[in-house]
């Protein structure tokens, strides 16, 4: 078993197909969206193969080091919307085959109008390793 993660971003749908931003969905529309959220992680944890998985919000600072004895600096630069991280699920697979496959289902999640949204989702594997040089 393999883990991954599976990203979602806040970059929306493809414009041809459900390209509703969600502040603009129906209190049921959001709902619908969860509902199947949440019936997706039952279904994977009844598999064996969910391990976590959270919504974020929007709001978010930025956040360096800015040398010793110094405060952090939390201004800017700032992400565009598009780029912000809405949530995330940890899951894990036998192959990245499957973390694929599961991705694909889970961007069919509905959104305006029942629809599926298309939306976007980053697949990523855990590191299992610390990385190695060679000389």
């Amino acid at each position: 078993m393999a883990k991954y993660l599976l990203l979602k971003h806040y970059r929306g749908a493809p414009a041809p197909v459900n390209d509703v931003p969600m502040d603009r969905w129906t209190p049921e529309e959001i709902s619908a969206h969860v509902r199947y959220m949440n019936d997706f992680a039952a279904r994977l944890t009844e598999a064996g193969e969910f391990v976590d998985g959270q919504a974020l919000a929007p709001e978010g600072a930025w956040v360096r080091y800015d040398g010793e004895g110094r405060p952090p600096v939390t201004d800017g630069p700032f992400a565009e919307t598009k780029d912000l991280i809405a949530g995330w699920m940890v899951i894990d697979v036998d192959s990245y085959e499957r973390a694929i496959e599961l991705a694909g289902e889970l961007s069919a999640a509905p959104g305006a109008g029942g629809k599926p949204i298309h939306e976007w989702l980053e697949v990523r594997p855990f590191l299992t390793a610390p990385p190695t040089t060679t000389q």
